[in-house]
Formats: C-alpha cells, structure tokens, sequence
C-alpha cells in the first residue's frame, strides 16, 4: 500500500518557492518604478526644452496656416504644432524607458507590447506628417481650380474647388494609412471605382448644364484675335463701340444702349467692322 504524501512538507516546499520568488521579484519592481521614474523625469524635462525651440523659431506657423484652412476651422479646433511634437516626443521616450523597465520584470508579453508601440511610434508620425502635407497641398490645388474656374466664368467654382479637395485629402489619407501598415488594397479600388463614377455623372451633367458656358469660353479663343476694345462693329442689328472683352461675353456700347452679347454669337453671325 502506497504511503501517503507529506502534506506538511509539500505546503513548506511551496511556501519557500513563494518566499523566494518574492524575494527575487521585489527588487525587479522596485528598479522597473525606479526606471519609468527617471523616464518620466527625462521626457518631461526634454519636451519643455523642444516646446520653448519650436516656438522660438517660430514653428507654430505652419500650424497656423492649416487652421486657416476651412475643413480645419469646421471642425472648431486649434491645431499647435509644438504641443504636438514636444507630446509625441514625450510619449516616445516615456515608451522607450518603459520597455527598458519591463526587461527588468522579465516579462515577455509586456516586453514584446511595449516594444510594438516604440516601434509604431515612428510609422505614426510619418503619417500624421504626410496627412499634414496632404491638407496644405490639397487646399492650394482647391484655390487653384477656384481661380482658374473663376478667371472663365464658370458656374460653382467652389463646388468644384471642394470636390478637388476632397479628392486629393482622400489620396492623401489613404497613404497615411498605408504609411502605418494598414492594408489599403480594398480601400483604393472601391474608392477609385466610386470616384470614377462621381467623375462621370459629374462630367456629364455639369457639361449638359454648362454647355452654352464652354462654348463661350471656346469661341473666347477664336474671337480675341479678330476684336478688340475700341471697335465699332455691327452684329445683327446691334451696332456700337466694344468697350469690354471678358473669357465668355462682349459689351458692345452705343449712344443708346449697353449691349453683352455671349461669345459664341461672333462665331456665327455676321460681324460688320468698321475701324
């Protein structure tokens, strides 16, 4: 018959297994506060020291220009570069002190995690730089179509303006994702299939609508080379002095009227010029 175990002996052998797994866990404890301690103290006196640089040179104009920007000042924030870096800085050096401490527990999952985010750190802030430039770049292309649809008289040059924006602050946001590591295969064909036929319906609509517009700014090219302010011409029964040639009409003055007439009427009326 088999004896039974010592159960007195099995308890003392199990307690003295704690007692020293304690006694060799405390000092890892002890130095992992002591580590995150000194971390903190270093990433709080570093980030005062690059929050006073940034200011003194004046780094907080970039930011000012994107809070200028209308998505911006829709979404009723301020946008201050160098909290924004000295707080990245903060958090990277904080998370670098903080994998050192966790070697010191010797506990590889949390190791391992830490370790993630140090390394994520990086990949964030080219993105957050990237979508950054994204926003500047595509509200000066926004300006740009802006002008340019104004400067020919084309109707909703801001919609149009907008949805260049749009299209470009989406590239852009799609690259920053990629940037950090997340798959954007799925997301890039479904947006160029939406925007293809955004693009089309656009297209086709608003060239139905403005087609009397397009034909002015057309016939503008044709007709500056044969007229010019200070001529007196005769178009249909409309005579007098043109006083002004703008990229879609004519203003044709007289000692009666004021006359505009569209451009596209020089390509095919007749057109008496008398000086």
């Amino acid at each position: 018959m088999n004896s039974l175990p010592n159960i007195s002996e099995i308890l003392l052998n199990t307690f003295n297994t704690l007692i020293n797994q304690f006694v060799i866990f405390v000092p890892r404890v002890i130095g992992c506060f002591i580590i995150v301690a000194i971390g903190y103290l270093v990433a709080k006196g570093i980030t005062i020291v690059i929050r006073k640089v940034l200011v003194t040179i004046g780094f907080d104009k970039i930011g000012d220009k994107l809070n200028e920007i209308g998505l911006i000042k829709q979404l009723k924030t301020e946008i201050k570069l160098s909290d924004i870096v000295a707080k990245v800085v903060y958090y990277f050096i904080l998370l670098i002190f903080l994998t050192a401490a966790t070697e010191t527990l010797g506990v590889d999952a949390i190791t391992s995690m830490v370790l993630s985010l140090v390394n994520f750190i990086p990949k964030l802030i080219a993105a957050a730089v990237m979508l950054q430039i994204g926003i500047m770049i595509s509200d000066a292309i926004k300006g740009a179509v802006v002008a340019t649809c104004k400067s020919f008289n084309i109707p909703s040059a801001k919609l149009i303006g907008n949805i260049a924006f749009v299209f470009f602050l989406i590239i852009t946001f799609i690259s920053a994702l990629g940037q950090i590591g997340i798959e954007t295969t799925l997301l890039e064909s479904s947006f160029l299939l939406v925007i293809g036929g955004v693009i089309l319906a656009f297209s086709l609509g608003y060239g139905i609508a403005s087609k009397d517009v397009l034909s002015n700014i057309i016939s503008s090219f044709y007709s500056r080379k044969n007229y010019r302010e200070g001529q007196v011409i005769k178009i249909d029964d409309i005579k007098g002095m043109i006083t002004k040639i703008d990229n879609t009409t004519v203003t044709i003055v007289n000692d009666n009227t004021t006359t505009i007439l569209p451009l596209q009427f020089f390509q095919t009326r007749q057109v008496e010029i008398f000086n």
